[in-house]
């Protein structure tokens, strides 16, 4: 999408435009489609977009939608991919992305920390059906060669983990994955799609939870996958349209509405999140801060190479435990205790009670999430409010 002069519009243009399909009756708003099928003028209409569908034709909303399709070209368009599927959640993409191209027989190398559904869908689910696993320390140049061989056929890593926020070098995972013609497929929800470049640095697939900063705002499950029309069309697209893991159409159109405004949000968000984090840093109550832009960071350099902003989210690891943690959290007002990130409400989560409780303690350990550690998700609120909160929460502990 270009402007009049061909020169190629700011990505925040493309969040409001891109993918617009209008109506006989020039709508301004997208318009919802909130319908399941489609009707043909005879017969022979019907056996021919059976046969094929041209860029513009529907046969049923578990294979596409006008929303829909408005929704996927403007994130295609925004990550500067060649198409994308929308999907029912962020696991329905992972899980859709994953499933659709590995068969019994195949390996996969995978970066250990992960969100606790994805680690669901490595160790457990991709195992049942015969796929080779390979969990290895994503921070580790190393360790990614080594566990990369011959024969491999994909790489899946969180290019900020889930929730120590560790920073996977995108770069030069890829590089070697490529070597070896492995696809390289990377959940990026903690980077967030504003001023994203994952596929710039050598990812071939790249998923979004879109419940999260594109939405919100606490309202749609979504997701979606981005890369080559080849590999949305010819390899994802079969296995989500036939197993069920398509998008609604209006939650379709409630992120089309998010998309709007959200690098004003997201902007805002990160920027609110880097400065709590900075004032938290040698805060007697907290052993450590975690935030990709800060110099603390252990992977601060890669962080600052491939992320444009640091992120909505933080972490800081409260001193004595679970208890001092329960007090401290308890004690918040503005900020929410839930499990969702990317809210236009800033939340606190204790992941080693929820989002990864299910894990053995000694991998909860390895991953470094410890009985104090608390992820913090800043939303629109002042961050002057957000901070005093915080201070005076951290004083209970």
């Amino acid at each position: 999408m270009k402007d009049s002069t061909d020169r190629p519009l700011h990505p925040r243009t493309r969040a409001v435009h891109a993918g617009t399909r209008r109506s006989q009756y020039g709508e301004l708003s997208e318009a919802l489609f909130l319908t399941q099928g489609f009707a043909y003028p005879d017969s022979a209409s019907a056996e021919a977009r059976f046969e094929s569908l041209g860029d513009d034709e529907f046969i049923y909303a578990r294979y596409g939608n006008p929303t829909v399709a408005m929704f996927e070209g403007r994130m295609a368009a925004l990550e500067g991919a060649e198409d994308a599927f929308a999907t029912a959640s962020g696991m329905a993409a992972v899980s859709g992305a994953l499933l659709s191209m590995l068969s019994a027989g195949d390996r996969i190398v995978g970066a250990r920390a992960l969100f606790g559904s994805c680690l669901y869908v490595l160790e457990d689910v991709l195992p049942r059906f015969g796929v080779e696993v390979e969990l290895v320390d994503g921070t580790d140049p190393a360790a990614w060669e080594r566990a990369i061989t011959p024969g491999t056929k994909a790489v899946f890593f969180e290019s900020v983990s889930n929730p120590g926020l560790e920073v996977v070098d995108i770069k030069a995972v890829s590089a070697l994955a490529h070597a070896v013609g492995a696809t390289v497929v990377v959940d990026n929800v903690f980077a967030t799609p504003v001023d994203s470049r994952a596929l710039d640095l050598g990812a071939d697939v790249v998923i979004y939870s879109t419940t999260k900063h594109v939405d919100g705002q606490g309202r749609c499950l979504g997701g979606v996958i981005l890369g080559t029309r080849e590999f949305v069309r010819k390899t994802a697209e079969p296995f989500l349209k036939h197993t069920g893991g398509a998008m609604s159409p209006f939650n379709a159109w409630v992120m089309l509405k998010g998309l709007e405004h959200m690098h004003l949000r997201v902007g805002a968000q990160a920027e609110t999140a880097l400065t709590l984090a900075r004032d938290l840093e040698g805060h007697p109550a907290v052993a450590r801060v975690l935030h990709p832009h800060l110099p603390s960071h252990p992977q601060h350099d890669v962080a600052r190479r491939q992320m444009a902003i640091g992120g909505t989210v933080f972490c800081i690891e409260v001193r004595g435990g679970k208890d001092a943690c329960f007090r401290v959290l308890d004690a918040l007002r503005v900020w929410t205790i839930s499990n969702n990130l990317g809210d236009a409400k800033s939340i606190v989560t204790h992941p080693a009670t929820t989002t990864h409780q299910r894990l053995p303690e000694a991998t909860k350990a390895a991953l470094g999430i410890t009985p104090g550690l608390v992820r913090l998700s800043a939303g629109l609120e002042d961050a002057g409010d957000l901070r005093a909160d915080l201070m005076a929460a951290l004083a209970t502990a």
